[in-house]
């Protein structure tokens, strides 16, 4: 018979162990339960990432960049990503700019810029003088470019200017502006039209990686830079994942182009480094372009028109004002509808055998003849390329000789009229002259002094067809009516 120590000694083990598999049971339990808990936590907080008070657990959040061509950023990165239609907020304009230019320049933003609405910088060489102070708050917020002179010698590049420009980028990144999809970079003396960005940029996958420019109107342009790159006066555009991709190595990107001449070549070349094309957009305009571009504003490519550089070298695109007064004046109309600015609306007046080519919002040409719409979207050719030397051929367009010279009315005023319309009114002005020219018309048109074009008051959500119109009054009155319209399924422009 056992002991009685032995006894006692065998019922404290089974205690002990009782008490220690109760113990051991409990713990498995309290931390299960804590982990459905953390668990839920973690759901809520990630589902409601754009609250303030979850800005600690994103830290935590697992997702990481795919290694798929259509690259996402991580909630690090873009804690805002939410998929809704792209707004006026997701757009961060990066503007820049120099002392020695800006105050006169500065008359061209304020034709577009919209405070407390756009967002963005304006992104100086250096610190502004006296007179510019203090910064006035209807313009960008106000930023100086880094200095860059160590990397300029270190890179020896060719083109010192060029390295700060490419910066640019990097520093209006760095800014962290929260919500951001697309940076749209650009110059000083560029005219953007923000409405139609908003809309364009809307058609891509913010997600993904795009660079979104236009080539240059010219030629030479294109050859001696590149036929592949996007020219960053007149603007470009990086979604936020391929730009946060690029601000990561863009001065080792610089160091690895040190020869190249061209602040946009370079963007292009680390772009092209993460195997991304240009995607163009034909309503982005560098302008490589002198004298009159009337007759290219007339027969505007169809696509939105979201921009307009080199407005400098060019006459004033209004003849009756100076060029500053002409921006202004072309976004009073684009204040009543963007998506119709500059859009080529063709018709005819069958009676007269009169041709009708409306560039809405500013100007409209009548011709005392019938020309095919084929023939009209050709822009005439009142322009000259940007280097004199050019031979043919010279632009990126077909253009025709400006010999057959319409009566040219330019937009005058808008209005709001009844039935949900948008009357813009246009005013004669004196026709261009050109030697050698021997076709003029017969004059029957002369009686006309204005013209008045009803349009709907409903922004155009697509242009991959061109609007119709009708001629409402033009025989014997000095006020020639036309009312666009939605084209037939079966009407043919001709």
């Amino acid at each position: 018979m056992a002991s009685l120590a032995a006894i006692k000694f065998s019922a404290l083990k089974q205690n002990t162990r009782f008490l220690s598999d109760n113990f051991l049971s409990s713990v498995l339990k309290v931390v299960a339960i804590s982990g459905l808990c953390l668990y839920l936590v973690y759901l809520a907080f990630f589902n409601y990432s754009n609250c303030p008070s979850s800005k600690f657990f994103s830290t935590l959040n697992p997702k990481q960049i795919p290694t798929d061509a259509g690259k996402r950023a991580d909630s690090h990165a873009n804690p805002n990503f939410q998929e809704s239609p792209t707004n006026i907020s997701h757009l961060v304009f990066g503007l820049v700019s120099a002392v020695k230019t800006w105050k006169d320049r500065k008359p061209y933003i304020d034709a577009w810029w919209q405070p407390n609405i756009t967002r963005g910088y304006l992104i100086l060489d250096k610190p502004p003088t006296p007179d510019f102070l203090p910064w006035p708050s209807s313009s960008p917020p106000l930023r100086v470019s880094d200095d860059t002179s160590k990397l300029e010698r270190e890179s020896k590049h060719v083109s010192p200017i060029m390295v700060r420009m490419v910066h640019s980028i990097l520093e209006t990144f760095r800014e962290g502006d929260k919500g951001v999809r697309w940076y749209v970079m650009a110059f000083d003396d560029s005219v953007l039209f923000v409405e139609n960005w908003v809309d364009v940029l809307n058609k891509y996958d913010h997600t993904k990686y795009f660079y979104i420019g236009d080539y240059s109107e010219t030629v030479l342009s294109n050859l001696f830079f590149s036929f592949d790159q996007g020219f960053g006066g007149a603007g470009i555009a990086l979604s936020y994942p391929l730009a946060a991709a690029m601000v990561k190595d863009l001065k080792g990107c610089i160091r690895r182009y040190p020869f190249v001449k061209s602040a946009d070549t370079i963007i292009q070349f680390c772009v092209d480094e993460f195997g991304v094309p240009l995607t163009v957009e034909k309503g982005i305009h560098q302008i490589d372009l002198v004298g009159d571009i009337s007759g290219f504003l007339s027969s505007h490519p169809q696509a939105p028109l979201l921009s307009l550089h080199h407005l400098d070298f060019v006459n004033p695109i209004f003849p009756s004002m100076d060029k500053f007064q002409s921006a202004a004046h072309l976004m009073k109309a684009a204040k009543s509808d963007q998506s119709r600015l500059l859009q080529q609306t063709i018709c005819y007046h069958r009676p007269r055998n009169w041709s009708f080519s409306i560039s809405w919002g500013y100007s409209v040409h009548i011709y005392e003849r019938i020309h095919p719409r084929s023939l009209l979207k050709r822009p005439l050719e009142t322009f000259r390329p940007w280097l004199r030397n050019a031979k043919p051929p010279m632009f990126m367009f077909n253009t025709r000789w400006p010999c057959e010279t319409p009566s040219v009315f330019f937009f005058e005023s808008t209005e709001k009229a009844l039935r949900n319309q948008i009357v813009t009114n246009y005013a004669r002005s004196a026709s261009p002259g050109y030697p050698n020219c021997f076709w003029k018309g017969n004059g029957s048109t002369n009686h006309i002094a204005r013209i008045q074009v009803y349009s709907s008051a409903t922004k155009r959500k697509e242009i991959e067809r061109s609007e119709c119109c009708d001629i409402i009054r033009a025989d014997g009155a000095s006020i020639a009516e036309v009312k666009l319209r939605a084209c037939k399924d079966d009407e043919i422009i001709a």
